[in-house]
C-alpha cells in the first residue's frame, strides 16, 4: 500500500475533517439502501490521507473538500467523495490485493484505493487525463499505481485476475471485466438500465456464476469507447 504521508495519524485541514464528518452522515442517511451505517475504518483512513484539493482543477481548490462531484474537463467529473468511499467500501479490500480501476479521471479514487490495496491498475480513456493523473499519482508518491491509456472495456488482461474491479462510469457490464475478475473476487459498477436510470451494483464471482447486488441509484459520466485498449 502507499499513501501521500507517511505520518501514522494524517493531520487534516478543517474543511477535510468537516468533509469526513459529511460522510459519516451520508452513511447513516442511506443506510436503509446501502446496508452500511458507518464507513470503515480503514476507508476513512485512506481518505483523510488523500489531499483532494491536489486532484482537482485550478481554480477549484476552495471547493476540493465540498461533498459533491466537480467537473474535471473534457465532459469528466471527480466524483463525490461519499461515492468513492462507499464504491471502496463495497471492494473489502484487506491490503492484499490487486484492483483494477475502470475510469482514472483526475487519479482521487486510485490514490484511496492505493492506500488500501497491494497494487492498483488504472485505465482512462481521456490522453491528456491519463497523463496528468499519472504524473499527479508518480508526484505524491504512489508507487503501487500503475495508469494506462486505453479502453476500459477490454480491461487490462496482462495483469489479470483481479481480486477486486471498480468502474466509474456508468454503462453496461463488460465481459472482459468479469472474464478477468477473479473467482470470489468484487465488482463495483454503476449500471446504466434502458429507462436512463443508473444504480450502483455489486457484482460477485462465484462458481456458481455471477451474482448481483443492487445497492444505490446514482449518476455517473457513460462508460465510453468500444476498441482495443491502446499503450
Amino acid at each position: 500500500m502507499a499513501n501521500a504521508a507517511d505520518d501514522d495519524k494524517p493531520v487534516v485541514s478543517r474543511a477535510h475533517a468537516r468533509l469526513l464528518q459529511q460522510i459519516d452522515d451520508e452513511y447513516r442517511v442511506t443506510a436503509t439502501f446501502t446496508g452500511r451505517a458507518k464507513m470503515s475504518a480503514a476507508v476513512r483512513d485512506a481518505l483523510a490521507r488523500v489531499p483532494r484539493h491536489r486532484f482537482v482543477d485550478p481554480g477549484d481548490e476552495c471547493v476540493a473538500y465540498l461533498n459533491q462531484p466537480l467537473a474535471i474537463g473534457h465532459g469528466q467529473t471527480i466524483s463525490q467523495p461519499y461515492i468513492v468511499a462507499l464504491m471502496t467500501d463495497l471492494l473489502e479490500l484487506q491490503g492484499i490485493e490487486r484492483v483494477l480501476e475502470i475510469g482514472t479521471g483526475s487519479g482521487y479514487q486510485t490514490a484511496v484505493l492505493a492506500g488500501l490495496a497491494a497494487e492498483v491498475f488504472s485505465i482512462e480513456i481521456v490522453p491528456e487525463l491519463a497523463a496528468t493523473a499519472a504524473a499527479r499519482l508518480r508526484d505524491l508518491g504512489y508507487h503501487n499505481v500503475h495508469v494506462r491509456l486505453g479502453d476500459g472495456n477490454t480491461g487490462w488482461p496482462e495483469h489479470a485476475p483481479y481480486d477486486a474491479i471498480i468502474v466509474t462510469a456508468a454503462g453496461r457490464v463488460p465481459s472482459a471485466l468479469l472474464e478477468q475478475l477473479k473467482q470470489g473476487g468484487r465488482m463495483v459498477i454503476p449500471i446504466a438500465h434502458g429507462d436512463g436510470n443508473q444504480v450502483l451494483s455489486i457484482a460477485k464471482k462465484t462458481s456458481q456464476g455471477t451474482q448481483y447486488r443492487e445497492v444505490l441509484p446514482v449518476r455517473f459520466v457513460p462508460l465510453t469507447g468500444k476498441q482495443g485498449a491502446v499503450d
